[in-house]
């Protein structure tokens, strides 16, 4: 990461999975999040300005970003609006503006394990050491989920990003306690545990290394062919069948995952992963997700094609989905990049969620509802057994123990250092 700007945030009770926040918008109240975090004095997230929106007529793309803009956080009551102070500089080409960098912020978290109960998605448990994330996926549903740290889930989500430092530590913490079972923890459900400042942090490494030591079950998403750097430690975990990798290919066209997913690894080198990790034994799963009507999902039965001759086990897809401020972002970028498809596209999403542009209802917002909705699910149905794409099951769990070591009381581990 080129970018460093270190600050603490405001210290937060617990993590707030992607799945939880929408809790409520399926009963109608608008949005189930708490209110986003406030800076104390000498304290929090610094104050940086949001990215200038260019006015119509101007190009809203910045070089190596997905978002086109920067949307207003929900939480806030006030708006901020362009105004041209005389110099022209609202009709300036944003192209000509110098790149956005990314700040990188301390997260204080006191707890690093997320909880959810949804009956659409196969755990119940996740950790996420890194909150935003810098390959700037535009249609990424964890976008609004950037609210609650008081940033737009926008260009700040993928400019302005918070890290656990403590992230290993705090989930050793969590896992030996008395009354912890183990069942498959996500790494990667809300943000990439490999985008790019992965490589210097090294905070995903350090969780796998605790879950290995612990027999501990995961479950890895991700863009990223940065999951080849910790080969070691999962084939460790795949011979207890404690480990399953999946790697998210969304297109197989390189111009457009170039504008849909700027910073994320090509889809040619994503599926050299899947072959890599085959080779070493480590259960490998592609994601075709997600599935844009009319944009990229007359790619999924050659995107499940090129995954099982990679050495895939299993598949999956996701439906597109637009919560909350994401609707804003997604239209704004399909408009900017593909503006005679825009209307065709939306209009084809519309027909996936019942009128709307977003169903939060579960066992719907995965997949969707109508005809078309139901067309794609039998598409991919019929491709993942043509390729032996099946569901192998659920991770092993029976192994998990405390290691010896952190089974000590903290009085004997005390009495240790005399």
């Amino acid at each position: 990461m080129r970018h460093h700007s270190y600050a603490e945030v405001t210290d937060l009770a617990r993590e707030l999975d992607p799945a939880e926040m929408e809790a409520l918008e399926r009963a109608g109240v608008p949005d189930p999040s708490p209110a986003p975090v406030r800076p104390r004095r000498g304290r929090g997230v610094p104050s940086i300005p949001p990215a200038p929106t260019p006015e119509a007529g101007a190009s809203r793309v910045r070089k190596g970003r997905g978002a086109t803009v920067n949307p207003p956080n929900r939480f806030e009551h006030q708006e901020t609006a362009p105004f041209d102070d005389g110099w022209a500089t609202l009709a300036a080409d944003i192209a000509a503006l110098p790149p956005l960098p990314t700040t990188l912020t301390r997260d204080s978290s006191r707890s690093v394990i997320a909880w959810n109960q949804s009956p659409d998605i196969g755990f119940d448990r996740a950790v996420n050491p890194y909150r935003g994330c810098e390959h700037g996926c535009v249609y990424c549903y964890a976008r609004p989920s950037h609210a609650t740290l008081g940033y737009s889930p926008g260009l700040d989500f993928e400019t302005r990003l918070t890290f656990k430092p403590d992230v290993a530590e705090l989930l050793e913490k969590a896992l030996r306690k008395p009354d912890y079972r183990a069942r498959t923890l996500a790494l990667g459900s809300n943000t990439d545990p490999y985008q790019p400042v992965e490589r210097t942090l090294k905070l995903t490494r350090a969780v796998l290394q605790v879950l290995d030591r612990f027999n501990h079950p995961v479950s890895i998403v991700t863009k990223s062919a940065g999951v080849l750097r910790d080969l070691d430690i999962l084939q460790s975990l795949a011979r207890r069948d404690l480990v399953r990798v999946h790697l998210s290919v969304t297109t197989l066209d390189a111009a457009l995952a170039r504008v849909m997913e700027p910073r994320a690894a090509t889809p040619a080198r994503r599926l050299q992963a899947v072959e890599a990790l085959a080779r070493a034994g480590v259960p490998t799963a592609v994601l075709a997700a997600p599935m844009i009507p009319g944009l990229n999902d007359a790619e999924m039965e050659n995107i499940l094609q090129a995954a099982a001759k990679a050495g895939a086990r299993e598949a999956g897809y996701i439906l597109l989905r637009l919560p909350n401020e994401l609707k804003t972002i997604f239209v704004t970028w399909l408009q900017e990049h593909f503006p005679d498809r825009a209307g065709r596209v939306l209009d084809l999403i519309r027909q996936t969620r019942a009128g709307a542009l977003s169903d939060a209802r579960f066992g719907r917002r995965l997949t969707g509802t109508g005809v078309y909705a139901n067309l794609l699910a039998r598409r991919f149905d019929r491709a993942a057994r043509q390729w032996g794409l099946l569901d192998h099951g659920e991770l092993d769990g029976s192994h998990f123990a405390v290691p010896e070591a952190a089974r000590r009381s903290p009085a004997v581990a005390q009495m240790s250092l005399f």
